[in-house]
């Protein structure tokens, strides 16, 4: 992003005023790359200008790659070689040079999040390092994004439901429950259709942890190099299906159960009114597939499917599958913040791709309470598998009722609470406000609360979770800050509203 003549501001890549124009263009591709699989999606994107914003109208896919089992040069370490062999193909597959894309996300799941793989496969993209959001996705997180690529949130509003939405994946489910659009609980289990593969004459090629405890159960000894007996392996998917559905539907589980629980385990108040399933099992559950991979894939989805059924809520077809957690592109959106900001020092800034976490802070209270506010920052944080505090997070907030000096103190000394691990490491407090009180909780903050790390307290922006955002520097003239907001576009049709293009 960059200021030109005249005090607008451009898109750095494609040098164009967002003050002039009503619609924008982008070319969008996301990536997926996980332990089991990994893929992409290029999209183009249209882009109307909503008052000072800029939203997604119109999202067309353009093209979606091949289904590539993730390579591996051992065990745990992706051979980035292979990948990189695999990725570059496909920019020229959909027709577009890679210099033309605007924007993207770099999604990492699983064994891709460790750090020598994950360096390895950033500088696949260096060169396009400053078009992407990059998402580690940890099991919350990954929950989350099925839940909202499958449309599963969505239906929740359009049909009034409770909707469950169960990824099965390579090597875990991740299990979100979804009311009101909003996921409200999520889980994660060690059951997966690749915890074991074979090679094509059905002898055993890689073994994970998780399937030698089932092997165990079910008396099946799985040996590198040998078949495993038909009868005792069929016996085995069906005692992972029993384990998954038992944490899909129980609200108290056994120690067998409970020993594969990742997450805090599901609280299953009540039975949900509908059940997708998303993730690569999905598409043998909804016939869409029924090639074979070297896993358990077939058998598993036929033993999860009959559990369901027998169990009472109905099952729905997500609107995306094994694509679910691909993300089409990043939403650049642009918005100036208020000028009662607070900016120390002011070499803290620009900012570059910076989570948003948006806590549900007890605002409304008289008398606000620094435990509340700190645990309802470690929530956020933790559901966006952010709480090791190894990143800057954008904290936004919406202020209410009076800003007197106690509850600006309580909020202050609650929020450093809340992000101590990212204060001791020594990255920027960034504080975002929907309303004009920026300046004065930035100040408090340094004086009063004692923060010592740089501050960037700004108002006047409307964010929301799963946005990423850039501040840039400060403009001389107005003495505000420009933010460009980058929002994960997930499929078209799990918006409720205005139906997309490409949905």
């Amino acid at each position: 992003m960059a200021e030109g003549a005249g005090g607008r501001v451009f898109f750095s890549n494609v040098r164009r005023s967002l003050e002039i124009e009503d619609e924008i263009r982008l070319v969008s591709v996301g990536i997926d790359i996980g332990s089991s699989t990994s893929h992409l999606v290029f999209s183009r994107l249209v882009l109307e200008r909503l008052d000072n914003r800029y939203v997604v109208s119109e999202r067309k896919v353009v093209y979606e790659s091949q289904i590539l089992l993730t390579p591996y040069s051992d065990d745990t370490t992706i051979d980035a070689r292979s990948l990189g062999a695999f990725i570059d193909p496909q920019y020229e597959l959909a027709g577009l040079d890679p210099r033309v894309i605007d924007t993207g996300a770099l999604i990492l799941t699983g064994v891709a999040v460790r750090r020598g793989n994950a360096r390895a496969i950033a500088e696949l993209f260096a060169s396009q390092a400053g078009k992407f959001v990059s998402v580690s996705a940890g099991d919350g997180l990954e929950a989350t994004l099925a839940a909202f690529g499958s449309g599963a949130c969505a239906r929740s509003i359009r049909e009034s439901a409770r909707v469950m939405n169960v990824d099965i994946g390579g090597g875990t489910s991740k299990i979100a429950v979804c009311e009101a659009g909003e996921v409200i609980e999520l889980t994660a289990v060690d059951v997966g259709a690749r915890i074991v593969s074979f090679d094509a004459e059905g002898r055993v090629q890689r073994v994970e942890e998780a399937s030698r405890r089932f092997a165990a159960e079910v008396g099946l000894a799985l040996e590198l190099g040998r078949k495993p007996a038909a009868d005792l392996l069929d016996a085995m998917v069906e005692r992972m299906a029993d384990r998954l559905f038992e944490v899909m539907s129980r609200s108290t589980l056994s120690a067998e159960a409970s020993a594969l629980v990742r997450l805090e385990p599901l609280r299953n108040e009540r039975r949900p009114d509908a059940v997708t399933f998303s993730g690569g099992v999905s598409e043998y559950i909804y016939g869409r597939e029924d090639g074979t991979f070297g896993d358990l894939g077939p058998s598993l989805a036929r033993a999860i499917l009959a559990l369901t059924k027998n169990w009472g809520p109905r099952i729905e077809p997500p609107e995306e599958g094994i694509r679910a957690t691909v993300i089409g592109a990043s939403q650049y959106t642009i918005q100036v913040s208020g000028s009662t900001i607070f900016v120390s020092p002011q070499d803290a800034l620009p900012l570059r791709n910076v989570p948003v976490i948006t806590p549900d802070l007890p605002l409304d209270d008289d008398m606000l309470d620094v435990g509340k506010i700190a645990g309802a920052v470690q929530t956020a944080l933790r559901r966006l598998d952010l709480h090791e505090g190894e990143q800057p997070v954008a904290l936004c907030y919406r202020w209410r009722k009076s800003a007197t000096f106690s509850r600006l103190d309580v909020f202050c000394r609650g929020v450093a609470a809340g992000l101590t691990k990212v204060l001791e490491r020594g990255l920027p407090l960034v504080l975002v406000g929907e309303g004009d009180v920026g300046g004065l909780i930035g100040i408090h903050c340094r004086e009063e609360a004692r923060v010592a790390n740089p501050i960037v307290s700004i108002d006047g922006i409307v964010l929301k979770e799963f946005d990423f955002i850039d501040i840039g520097a400060l403009l001389e003239a107005s003495g505000a800050v420009p933010v460009v907001i980058k929002s994960l576009v997930f499929p078209g049709s799990a918006a409720v509203g205005r139906k997309t293009a490409g949905s």
